[in-house]
């Protein structure tokens, strides 16, 4: 596959990951309604995005969940106020977790099982912890300026366990779905997606 028809393909791939998080995010969502008209949600939309990161880069698979659960909550009456925040937060889930796996990690360098799944767990942790710490401080910023102290605080309290579940269930989704459809690919001859 030359360089034009790998940057096509990343770049459809990239769409599929937007489609697929957006619909893991709005339709599979557990909403929890949080007094003051906010909520938060147990989800996996994160779990797509970390695998976008993992399967296409950084940058293509943190765009991928970025755009899928921005539209998500562009559509939504309540979230859509946290767009710029969802946005800018998925990307860098995407863009740490491909880090860690392919420049750190070298995921794509590597035949040894181990060490792939060594680095994948460690990339899918670190991309899912940057979220566990910065989802609800950033969100307590942005909810501080919107909906006054009070409702910040109490938001933060639900926002940080909502996060936490979610990333761990985020973790070990992505790395259960990798690993098999790594080797899937690679077996189909269609290993050309992952980013080398």
């Amino acid at each position: 596959m030359n360089r034009t028809d790998s940057k096509i393909s990343k770049i459809a791939m990239t769409g599929l990951f937007a489609a697929m998080s957006y619909v893991v995010f709005t339709f599979l969502q557990f909403k929890i309604t949080l007094p003051g008209g906010d909520a938060t949600s147990i989800h996996l939309g994160n779990a797509v995005c970390v695998l976008g990161a993992l399967l296409l880069g950084g940058v293509y698979g943190g765009l991928g969940g970025a755009i899928g659960m921005t539209i998500g909550d562009l559509f939504d009456p309540v979230y859509v106020v946290y767009a710029p925040k969802t946005f800018i937060l998925k990307l860098c889930i995407g863009l740490i977790t491909g880090f860690l796996a392919h420049r750190i990690g070298k995921i794509n360098e590597s035949h040894d099982q181990k060490h792939i799944f060594k680095w994948v767990l460690i990339a899918s942790v670190g991309g899912l912890l940057f979220n566990v710490i910065f989802d609800p401080l950033v969100g307590y910023y942005y909810k501080l300026l919107i909906l006054g102290k009070p409702a910040a605080e109490l938001a933060l309290v639900w926002n940080v366990t909502s996060t936490t579940i979610n990333a761990v269930t985020s973790a070990i989704a992505s790395v259960v779905i990798y690993m098999p459809l790594r080797n899937a690919l690679l077996r189909s001859g269609m290993g050309g997606i992952l980013r080398i």
